[in-house]
């Protein structure tokens, strides 16, 4: 039985790391702070700054009967820019990506830690968890890094009036979910390479060559014959 627990501590790395990343994802696809506008009319938005996120536009006003107005913005709304409703598709795809990334790579790690059956599949496992975490860590990566262009250009959003929105504020600056998806998409990025590093994936596991757990491929050495020496005196003991 080969024991492959030696070999798998940087994937269980990996795969905590993968799962923070999991979770920082899907943070960043429900934070509200994708970008901060600034406006100059405070009749209504008294605190000046309102965040936009990819779901919904919150602001806090004194002049509105709830302090926190929040409204939703749903895929099929007219003036949503075609930067948030990609956002909002590609979100959730890596959402459910980075699910199964962690679920492959549990499988994987846990193939390596324990002896299981069917190590011919461990190869697969390896390369299919690594695979996911990469496809999560870009499909976060496109809407962060395009939500991010915009805000740098300037871009507008013309809001329906049940916002209270300007079409354009004063000034508008990257919110900490960007920021936050980013770091996580790296880290994910990051699980997804220490999984294709996995030197057992790049090796053939033969069966013709059994591994020890700590010295690695067992091979046969040539050793010293403990057998006694033949005595020619005591052959010639009977002889007169």
């Amino acid at each position: 039985m080969m024991y492959l627990a030696h070999t798998a501590h940087w994937q269980f790395l990996g795969l905590v790391a993968g799962c923070l990343a999991w979770i920082l994802t899907m943070t960043t696809a429900g934070i509200n702070e994708w970008r901060v506008w600034h406006v100059a009319d405070m009749s209504v938005i008294t605190s000046g700054v309102a965040w936009v996120g990819i779901w919904r536009t919150c602001f806090y006003s004194h002049a509105l009967p709830n302090i926190e107005n929040c409204q939703s913005i749903s895929i099929l709304d007219d003036f949503v820019p075609t930067e948030m409703i990609v956002a909002q598709v590609l979100m959730m795809l890596a959402g459910i990506c980075g699910l199964a990334g962690n679920i492959s790579g549990s499988v994987a790690v846990r193939m390596a830690y324990f002896s299981v059956d069917g190590r011919k599949n461990i190869r697969l496992v390896f390369v299919l968890a690594g695979t996911l975490y990469v496809l999560t860590a870009v499909l976060a990566l496109v809407p962060l890094v395009w939500n991010m262009r915009s805000v740098l250009n300037n871009n507008t959003i013309d809001f329906p009036p049940e916002f209270h929105l300007p079409p354009a504020p004063i000034r508008q600056q990257v919110g900490s979910a960007i920021g936050v998806g980013i770091f996580a998409s790296i880290l994910m990025l990051i699980s997804g390479l220490l999984f294709f590093c996995y030197q057992y994936v790049w090796e053939a596991l033969s069966p013709e060559a059994p591994r020890d757990a700590l010295h690695g491929p067992q091979t046969e050495t040539s050793q010293p014959d403990k057998r006694g020496v033949e005595n020619p005196a005591f052959d010639n003991q009977g002889v007169p």
